[in-house]
């Protein structure tokens, strides 16, 4: 069993190749993996908008939507870059919900 096998799907067809191994992980994971590590150095820095998250994470979702039924086939450099957007969206609003949490649980 392959480490990312639990979170993705790991279809050749839609997985990059490097000097023809398979990477680990789709091109869409790739795309969310790198921006996950990006949105966490910049949650720190600059301050992203509750709907500027929510609307990035969505580019994704309807990227996959429109490739699940079947009325665009997306491509695996459309795959990394909705990643890639989508990704950072979807951490950020991660970061924001536990710090809210965080937040919510301090005692005064």
């Amino acid at each position: 069993m392959n480490l990312f096998e639990p979170c993705c799907h790991q279809m050749p067809e839609r997985s990059f190749f490097i000097k023809g191994y398979q990477m680990p992980v789709c091109a869409r994971c790739v795309g969310v993996f790198i921006s996950s590590i990006i949105a966490i150095f910049i949650f720190f820095k600059k301050k992203i908008s509750f709907i500027s998250s929510f609307l990035m994470s969505a580019v994704m979702l309807i990227d996959w939507l429109l490739q699940f039924f079947k009325i665009k086939q997306s491509t695996n450099i459309r795959r990394l870059i909705t990643g890639l957007i989508g990704g950072f969206g979807w951490t950020m609003l991660n970061l924001k919900f536990f710090k809210w949490l965080l937040n919510k649980s301090k005692i005064n």
